[in-house]
């Protein structure tokens, strides 16, 4: 329950907004409020469902959350305050938060093998050589359902879930305390929502990872 399980991610008034380019330069300046004073508490283990129509904010906040977007108010990760950081130190906290896309061919570089990509956030923090790269990577594979042999091939050579899987093995290279699901099933079909969706509470009940939940359909977040 959330009073056992530590807060992991703290987010308080958050606030983003965006200028609206003026129609003269007599004109005054004008903002939109794509997010306006979202405040939320997840737990370690746990997930939060962020709901809402299209055009709402839901994945502004999410962008927001990994220093994607400028934005005012507060967000700790851990107990440390997010904003403002930069170079190594927004590096560093990328380990420990990472997020899923709605589109997984999208997402994924179609010039690269599958091994390359989920190797790929290894390789940029420099966490391992090249032959503990490939053992993470088949180990991921698996954890995913995906033969290891999977390493070697393209995304074009998957189909929309099987993709999504590798966008998941991807975003759990570096182990993460959090991860933000922006969509990750829409773009999918029903039958393969329900894969998915077991594959990422089964990580969930593994690993201990927290969600942010990002969706437009109750019945998915449900």
């Amino acid at each position: 329950t959330r009073a056992e399980s530590p807060r992991v991610l703290e987010v308080g008034n958050l606030c983003v907004r965006f200028p609206i380019k003026r129609r003269s330069p007599f004109a005054p300046a004008t903002e939109v409020c794509a997010v306006e004073g979202v405040s939320f508490e997840l737990g370690a283990g746990e997930t939060l469902g962020l709901v809402g129509e299209s055009g709402c904010g839901k994945s502004t906040t999410g962008k927001a959350l990994m220093n994607m977007l400028a934005y005012s108010g507060s967000v700790k990760l851990d107990g440390r305050e997010l904003k403002g950081l930069q170079g190594k130190a927004l590096k560093a906290v990328r380990r420990d938060i990472q997020m899923i896309f709605q589109d997984p061919f999208a997402a994924l570089n179609p010039r690269k093998t599958v091994g390359e990509l989920i190797a790929e956030p290894l390789l940029v923090h420099g966490l391992a050589g090249v032959a503990e790269r490939g053992r993470r990577v088949d180990e991921l594979l698996t954890q995913v359902g995906l033969p290891t042999e999977a390493a070697t091939r393209y995304p074009h050579q998957f189909s929309g879930g099987q993709r999504q899987r590798i966008c998941i093995a991807r975003a759990l290279s570096l182990e993460p305390r959090v991860i933000i699901a922006d969509e990750p099933v829409s773009a999918l079909d029903v039958s393969v929502q329900a894969q998915v969706l077991e594959l990422m509470k089964s990580l969930q009940d593994r690993m201990g990872l927290s969600y942010l939940f990002i969706s437009h359909d109750m019945a998915v977040v449900e």
